[in-house]
């Protein structure tokens, strides 16, 4: 099995320091500001920012064109300003869940420069299961994320 029909992956250089990033990302009120596309918006119901706690986001398009993105799950590994992992396949307290698109995101935040070498990978259960995560806009809905949280950013 090749893993790496499994992953889909993102690796920018972001013109801001790591504890910035790391701050944007780390606080639940400033993770809404940028977590999704916009004009979509994000509910943060649940960040438990520990291993094992609860990470839950609500994403709803604008009025005039609708949709909704409903997202529970559970992190992973926590390691302050450098690594978050978390997956779609568990909630808080270790819960098993079957979720619409199974997946295990990591998020690494290095030093480089003035600013921070961002990855953002996810693995995906099959192949498949890839396939459907970037027919349904990866590249571009996480791309634009990640420039939404290098903005966002800066300003803190």
């Amino acid at each position: 099995m090749n893993d790496n029909e499994h992953i889909l992956e993102i690796s920018r250089y972001l013109a801001v320091p790591r504890a910035r990033v790391w701050r944007a990302w780390s606080e639940p009120k400033l993770l809404a500001q940028w977590w999704c596309p916009k004009p979509w918006t994000t509910e943060v119901r649940a960040f438990d920012f520990r291993a094992g706690g609860d990470f839950y986001t609500f994403m709803r398009g604008p009025a005039e064109t609708g949709g909704e993105s409903d997202n529970p799950g559970c992190f992973l590994e926590i390691v302050p300003e450098q690594r978050i992992v978390m997956t779609s396949m568990l909630t808080g307290g270790w819960r098993p869940a079957a979720p619409w698109l199974p997946m295990t995101a990591i998020f690494e935040m290095a030093d480089e420069g003035e600013g921070t070498r961002y990855t953002a990978r996810c693995i995906h259960l099959d192949p498949a299961g890839a396939r459907k995560h970037e027919e349904m806009g990866f590249f571009e809905g996480w791309g634009t994320c990640i420039s939404q949280l290098e903005a966002f950013a800066q300003g803190l």
